[in-house]
């Protein structure tokens, strides 16, 4: 009888320890998801952190809600959007400039806003970098309608 119950202690212990590893599982996704709602797409970042360790996962995307978080008196998603495109164009990082027009479409920058952040960019890190940059963004300004 005592066996009996031994092992069905076992089985319940194994069910709560079962329950609370989801509950972290759904937490941690939760807080992943949640980066892809703020970004419009699931950052690569995050992705590799998470194949890596699921808690490395987890709090690169608590960075990016950090981050990306709209603060009283801070600068608004549509500003924030244009520094990283800025930044983005003037270290010829193209392919994420480019991902960064798409957001900046939604947050209803406007053409001006746009040049105005590839002209800084074109400032910070030379003519030359303006050069190899504003072709393809340029394209895919008309392409988006700007």
């Amino acid at each position: 009888m005592r066996q009996l119950s031994l092992s069905n202690s076992k089985k319940h212990m194994h069910k709560i320890k079962s329950f609370i590893a989801e509950s972290l599982v759904i937490d941690m996704n939760k807080s992943i998801k949640e980066t892809k709602d703020v970004k419009g797409f699931r950052p690569r970042s995050v992705i590799y952190a998470t194949e890596m360790d699921e808690e490395f996962g987890e709090a690169i995307a608590e960075y990016y809600k950090a981050v990306w978080k709209e603060r009283e008196n801070g600068l608004n998603m549509k500003q924030k959007h244009l520094l990283v495109f800025a930044i983005a164009c003037s270290k010829l990082n193209v392919e994420s400039a480019l991902k960064i027009l798409e957001r900046l479409k939604k947050f209803d920058a406007t053409s001006q806003e746009i040049k105005d952040a590839m002209m800084i960019a074109a400032w910070a890190s030379g003519i030359q970098n303006f050069t190899d940059f504003s072709p393809k963004i340029l394209k895919e300004m008309e392409k988006l309608g700007f």
